[in-house]
């Protein structure tokens, strides 16, 4: 078998991966979505299943109110003691000199939970994970933040000691392990015992093009005593920019039961308009960051290095002992609405999905609207990652609007100043109508506008189509669910995409979506009824 990378395809970031006896776990950042933190596990590394979020409740994650892109940034996946351990982060402030972020840990027996309430640890700074020593101690290792507008803001990488006992830090004992190279933004910090070393590894230079792993090792613990890995980065591809697979950095390290090695680390594959160089820009990553894996082997000095070069490989050996695992390469699905509750697949903004919100069951999701999907507070949506460069995804809904502060529809989504939809809305002389709308850098846009399509008398449900087409994407609707028509509107797809928004914001860092909405801003609450969601991948090139 071959890992063909992305081995995660689609908004799966920052991976943690850990091996428990014959299984594989890779926890990623989720940002504003809900549940916080995405897990995945497997026994060959070629196929993962979808486990149930850990952060599933509000007693273990409250995101209301938090910015785009805040919320879970980098958790840190372990197991030690027979538990795992969590630490993950939630970011309050993404934009500006400050960080605000609370560090939390939670712990499990089982990797499906129950997961203890979070015990807060710091907010020194993020990504930060949490080192078992072999001597039975315990430090957080992090990121750390640096206000100061006459200072670098990425102030190192702190170790502080976890008193075991009372499960707090000991603040006294933080000492920064490593400062980096000359490439700056030093963040993601991994520790490793191997071979009489401790081996840190970090990411640099910014989750964008310039993007890298490095290496850095130590006999001890002590402040300034890491010594960078010789030669080129542990892994980039600053300078393979041919390469399918891009920005290749931040990750972790894990051995198999034979004793092989493999690194899994965020990646991304950016395409380019036909008008464009493919240098530069380099591209637009509607996908988001998405996970990869690479195998590692040991030189001569101890010293670990990407089989193929630090750029990395599309194909990748599996282990030698791997188990083959029971999962579809294919994110293909179709919901009807029937279970009792919502599949792993789905996502909410910020906080889960309760009666406030709307409905599900006996076929049908029920969303009550609230709030535009411009807005950071009681947003009706629900929505899952595009997985693929080309798909068809699409929906029948049931919405009877008395105002045109009333709306309800299917919509690409990546965050309040970036979306577009098709949805059911009211025209004061036409009554129902069908209009496709965008909000690009918060700029909102009517596409239809007095040629707004007029849903004939007596036509209950309404279906909507999107089409993704890589570059592009657009809109169709039937009011039989076999005819359809398109609407003859063409969106450019890189405005979904973490490199059109980095031109204009801080926070970019989740990838598309798309999903099912309801927007009722008049404040009277009206639901909006979906038979089903589709959601169809095709070929993928």
């Amino acid at each position: 078998m071959k890992i063909q990378n992305p081995a995660l395809p689609g908004f799966n970031a920052d991976p943690s991966i850990i091996r428990v006896d014959d299984t594989y776990y890779i926890a990623n950042s989720t940002f504003e979505w809900f549940p916080g933190v995405r897990l995945h596990e497997s026994k060959d590394m070629v196929h993962w299943k979808l486990l149930p979020s850990p952060l599933s409740t509000t007693t273990l994650l409250n995101m209301k109110g938090n910015p785009a892109s805040g919320g879970i940034w980098a958790p840190d996946l372990s197991y030690a003691d027979g538990k795992f351990w969590l630490v993950f982060t939630d970011v309050k402030v993404t934009e500006g000199a400050f960080k605000d972020m609370t560090n939390y840990l939670t712990t499990a027996t089982d990797i499906t939970g129950p997961w203890s309430d979070p015990i807060k640890l710091n907010g020194v700074g993020f990504d930060a994970s949490l080192f078992h020593d072999n001597n039975g101690r315990k430090y957080l290792v992090q990121q750390t933040w640096d206000h100061r507008e006459y200072h670098h803001p990425f102030d190192g990488i702190t170790c502080t000691e976890l008193n075991t006992d009372t499960m707090k830090l000991m603040p006294k004992t933080a000492k920064t392990l490593y400062q980096g190279t000359d490439v700056k933004l030093v963040e993601g910090p991994h520790l490793y015992q191997i071979n009489g070393y401790y081996y840190l590894f970090a990411a640099q230079g910014g989750t964008v093009f310039t993007h890298q792993e490095v290496v850095a090792r130590s006999k001890t613990l002590d402040a300034n005593s890491f010594e960078t890995e010789p030669g080129d980065p542990f892994i980039t591809n600053f300078d393979t920019p041919d390469f399918y697979i891009q920005k290749q950095g931040h990750g972790a390290l894990v051995n198999t039961p034979g004793g092989e090695w493999y690194y899994a680390s965020l990646s991304a594959r950016p395409w380019n308009h036909k008008n464009e160089s493919a240098y530069d820009p380099r591209g637009w990553s509607t996908l988001g960051r998405e996970t990869s894996i690479q195998k590692v082997e040991w030189d001569d000095q101890g010293w670990p290095r990407v089989v193929g070069g630090h750029g990395g490989q599309v194909a990748v050996e599996a282990p030698k002992d791997a188990i083959e695992t029971d999962a579809p390469l294919s994110h293909s699905r179709h919901d009807e609405f029937d279970n009792p509750s919502l599949d792993y697949d789905w996502n909410t903004l910020r906080v889960p999905f309760t009666d406030h919100m709307g409905s599900f069951g006996n076929g049908e999701l029920k969303l009550v609207g609230h709030y535009s999907l411009a807005s950071n507070f009681d947003v009706s949506m629900i929505a899952s990652r595009w997985q693929a460069f080309n798909f068809d995804a699409e929906t029948k809904v049931k919405f009877d609007p008395f105002s045109y502060q009333q709306m309800a529809g299917l919509t690409n989504f990546y965050n309040d100043k970036h979306w577009s939809w098709i949805f059911i809305t009211l025209d004061e002389n036409k009554g129902r109508v069908i209009e496709v709308a965008e909000n690009n850098r918060g700029n909102y846009t009517s596409y239809l506008k007095d040629d707004a399509i007029k849903i004939p008398d007596g036509v209950e449900y309404v279906w909507f189509k999107t089409k993704v087409r890589k570059q592009t994407y657009s809109y169709e609707y039937s009011f039989d669910g076999e005819t359809w028509l398109e609407v003859p509107v063409t969106l450019d797809a890189a405005v979904l995409s973490d490199d059109y928004v980095l031109q204009t914001y801080g926070g970019f860092f989740t990838g598309a979506f798309v999903g099912l909405a309801a927007v009722d801003y008049s404040g009277y609450d009206e639901i909006a009824t979906f038979d089903y969601f589709d959601y169809k991948e095709l070929n993928d090139k």
